[in-house]
């Protein structure tokens, strides 16, 4: 998402945002919290896929990425003209790290 669709629009998105920015604009965070946002998810990707190769990294980039999934799905349900549905995609990976880390 973060990488290669940011400005893709998806059934997924809040409200009527069309892409991340608006996205972010609809849930009323600042701009700067987009981008803060952004990279601590590459980041935390990164730490998982370098897991492969240094397992130590694994354990503590699920848990951080479980938490990001979180705040997503609580955003989420914040927009109270959305349906759970939009929240889809987080708790499913929610749960992959949770299954990871455990």
């Amino acid at each position: 998402m973060w990488l290669i669709r940011p400005n893709w629009e998806t059934v997924y998105r809040a409200a009527d945002a069309r892409n991340l920015k608006e996205e972010f604009a609809v849930y009323r965070l600042p701009i700067w919290a987009l981008y803060l946002v952004g990279f601590i998810k590459i980041l935390l990707a990164s730490a998982l896929l370098a897991g492969i190769w240094m397992s130590n990294l694994v354990v503590p980039a699920a848990y951080g990425m479980a938490v990001l999934m979180m705040v997503a799905i609580v955003m989420h349900l914040r927009v109270r003209s959305d349906s759970f549905l939009k929240a889809a995609p987080a708790v499913t990976i929610l749960c992959l790290c949770l299954f990871v880390a455990l």
